[in-house]
């Protein structure tokens, strides 16, 4: 009966996915809403998933020589408006501050949208010599963006994130860092995440202001809808020409900096809500949930079940993230409790398991039971998290698949977009009026340039004039 409950109390995908969506937020306890418009305040459970992410990440920055660093949250609007095409592509989601302890001040700030203007201001200070490059910096910080319309992970007024900002002697090196961090990016979401990505280039209206180069990695959540999960920009020397960051070279002559910018943030936590949760609640993959393994003790008032649960908890925290609930909630309601918060394993254990010499292992994500020996309970948890793990990419990546299509007309685009929602894939000129065209009649945005390009036909898919490239397109977050 509870577990009934449990699950009636989030409305299902089909019939409302973005009821689906917030019901699966609020009761698993990610997020709570605040009293401030647009901000949600990240809950224990919610917070922790960041928390790996950012550790996982943190690690593997670090090891391609990036270095941590942290930069004031307060932006001059004279350092702000010194790129233009950048100020003005933030422009309408800034947040100003223009009084300090009741006072005028005599230049507004703004709560950082973004940190490019602060790193390329510390960049033209500590930058002289080639010796001094490149600079690979990144933080961690939370950003402010005065969103019209927000959802919780996806599009929130202020959210936390990570932002690398590196500067480079040579162009060359620059485009290379780029690209490294955009397939540091592909590989986390799918070695950690489960999450297969689209990687690819973002056509010249898509691309981040004031930058030479857009990459972005895309992901497909299960409505078909598309999801931007991560960035890596090339600058070139714009920045840098801007903000007079120059050094002296080998030669002894001046030369601009070429600098990147790269980004993830707690939005890339709605893409693992979206990609692999159920009806259910979340379904966390195995490598990023908090706790991997709840024990949960089968008619607990039975002499040696208690000490038997807890001693298994503490053999397998040797080898994962394992807890226990030995509360006095019966075990119908911690399964859907646990269940709705995307735990990979539930270990059951009660008296004739004992006497057996086994336990109950279910799964979350396909709900299957096995029995296995207590004496082989760690190999047997081990292997199956890693089971998990790799059942739920190839998942996700079989959905992204089976709704990825192709279209070779303005009608069949048109008609894959609204009616079986994904990614499209579709040959493009390269002129922006076909882009705007195709996002004022379908509302579909061009996703990315992938980098494995296919010729599906020599016309553009709009115009009919020959094509440049093949763009994936689609309705998106």
């Amino acid at each position: 009966m509870a577990k009934e409950k449990m699950v009636t109390a989030i409305t299902s995908m089909k019939e409302d996915f973005a009821q689906w969506y917030t019901d699966v937020v609020k009761k698993a306890e990610l997020i709570d809403y605040s009293s401030i418009r647009g901000c949600m305040i990240l809950r224990p459970n919610g917070y922790a998933i960041w928390e790996n992410i950012r550790n996982e990440l943190d690690r593997r920055f670090k090891a391609t020589g990036v270095e941590n660093v942290y930069m004031p949250m307060f932006i001059p609007e004279s350092l702000l408006q010194k790129e233009k095409d950048h100020v003005e592509g933030f422009a309408p989601e800034v947040a100003w501050v223009t009084h300090g302890g009741g006072e005028k001040l005599q230049e507004r700030m703004c709560v950082r949208p973004t940190s490019e203007t602060l790193f390329c201001d510390l960049y033209s200070n500590i930058v002289q010599s080639y010796r001094d490059l490149p600079k690979l910096y990144n933080q961690w910080c939370s950003v402010v963006r005065w969103e019209k319309t927000t959802r919780p992970f996806l599009r929130s007024m202020e959210f936390l994130w990570q932002e690398g900002h590196t500067a480079h002697a040579t162009a060359e090196e620059a485009e290379e860092r780029t690209i490294q961090m955009l397939n540091v990016y592909a590989d986390f979401c799918e070695q950690v995440l489960a999450i297969p990505m689209i990687k690819g280039k973002k056509t010249d209206k898509e691309k981040f202001a004031g930058a030479h180069s857009t990459y972005t990695i895309e992901a497909l959540m299960h409505d078909g809808k598309a999801l931007q999960s991560g960035t890596s920009h090339n600058f070139g020397d714009g920045f840098a020409q801007a903000f007079g960051i120059q050094y002296t070279d080998k030669e002894n002559k001046l030369q601009y900096v070429h600098q990147t910018s790269w980004g993830m943030s707690t939005r890339i936590i709605g893409a693992v809500i979206m990609v692999h949760g159920d009806d259910s609640g979340l379904v966390l993959p195995p490598r990023i949930a908090p706790t991997q393994v709840m024990v949960i003790p089968i008619a607990q008032k039975k002499p040696g079940v208690l000490e038997k649960a807890s001693e298994l908890k503490e053999r397998l925290s040797a080898v994962c993230r394992a807890g226990l609930d030995d509360s006095d909630k019966t075990p119908g309601w911690k399964f859907s409790e646990y269940e709705m918060r995307g735990i990979p394993v539930r270990v059951e254990i009660g008296p004739k398991d004992i006497e057996a010499g086994q336990c109950i292992l279910a799964r979350r994500d396909t709900g299957e039971k096995i029995t296995v020996a207590l004496d082989s309970i760690e190999d047997e948890v081990t292997r199956l998290l890693d089971t998990i793990q790799a059942d739920m990419l190839a998942r996700a990546a079989a959905h992204r698949d089976k709704h990825t299509y192709t279209a070779k007309s303005m009608e069949e685009l048109g008609r894959i977009a609204n009616e079986t929602p994904g990614f499209i894939k579709a040959m493009w000129c390269g002129d922006e009026e076909c882009e705007n065209k195709i996002k004022e009649e379908y509302s579909v945005t061009s996703r990315c340039m992938p980098f494995e390009q296919e010729e599906i036909d020599d016309k553009c898919v709009c115009c009919g004039k020959k094509a440049k490239t093949m763009v994936y397109w689609g309705k998106a977050y």
